[in-house]
């Protein structure tokens, strides 16, 4: 079982290179992946080659076809945490939320049945765009904007957020292929320009541990909450199967 400073997570291979973690191997990590999203679907998406924009194409067919809105990552729970977290913080609901990597757009649907009216959700990949537009279009919501972006080369515009979102972005752009340590770095750079000081940064992870995302965003954040996520066993070892945290940006 390999230390958790170990982690070969730069190194592409074959597959989803996730690297193997502090209660297992990146099988693990990966069987942890099919419990939110479908045997189907995984294959569709070709995770291994890292086309999300061709996975979107897909999820956006399937949209089109059957009006399945698609995978929830890390599940619905992983929703209901975060809203319950900012009700909790009595977050105001006109309050700039931005979903960085939004996918399909479902976390920013359930935000707005929620009561949120400034929502914005980023994409790189155009589809993804498409994909979440015609579903907030169908649920018959228009406070939520919608653009395609890389986070990693933000806007100008792109800035001032209270809140900032992620569920599985900064996990992706851990698996790049290309100098994902440097662009690790870059996500801090764009997260500390698209958020305000003192704004709120909550990250769902089925890839790294608390340390880890810890040491990933020491600079200029400190950590507010871990929130609760399901635990599993292996190996006799009991850990969480993701970690969800909240910081804060530092004045």
């Amino acid at each position: 079982m390999s230390d958790a400073g170990e982690r070969p997570r730069d190194s592409p291979g074959p597959g989803p290179e996730f690297g193997p973690s502090a209660l297992g191997t990146k099988e693990q990590v990966c069987k942890e992946l099919h419990t939110f999203m479908s045997a189907e679907r995984l294959q569709k998406r070709n995770i291994a080659a890292y086309d999300w924009d061709a996975a979107y194409e897909s999820e956006l067919q399937i949209f089109q076809e059957s009006g399945d809105a698609g995978e929830i990552w890390f599940g619905e729970e992983s929703m209901i945490r975060l809203i319950r977290w900012m009700e909790k913080q009595k977050i105001p609901l006109d309050s700039s939320v931005l979903d960085i990597g939004t996918g399909n757009g479902v976390l920013l649907v359930e935000l707005a049945k929620c009561g949120y009216t400034n929502l914005t959700g980023i994409d790189y990949s155009p589809s993804a765009i498409q994909l979440s537009q015609n579903i907030i279009e169908k649920e018959g919501l228009s406070n939520i904007k919608l653009q395609v972006k890389d986070f990693l080369t933000p806007s100008a515009e792109l800035s001032g957020f209270q809140i900032c979102i992620d569920k599985g972005t900064f996990d992706a752009i851990s698996l790049n292929p290309d100098n994902a340590a440097e662009k690790r770095k870059q996500y801090v750079k764009s997260l500390c320009t698209v958020l305000k000081m003192e704004g709120f940064f909550l990250i769902t992870s089925c890839n790294w541990t608390k340390e880890e995302l810890l040491n990933e965003f020491k600079e200029g954040f400190e950590i507010l909450e871990e929130l609760p996520t399901p635990k599993f066993c292996f190996g006799g070892r009991i850990g969480n199967s993701v970690t969800a945290l909240v910081f804060q940006r530092k004045k």
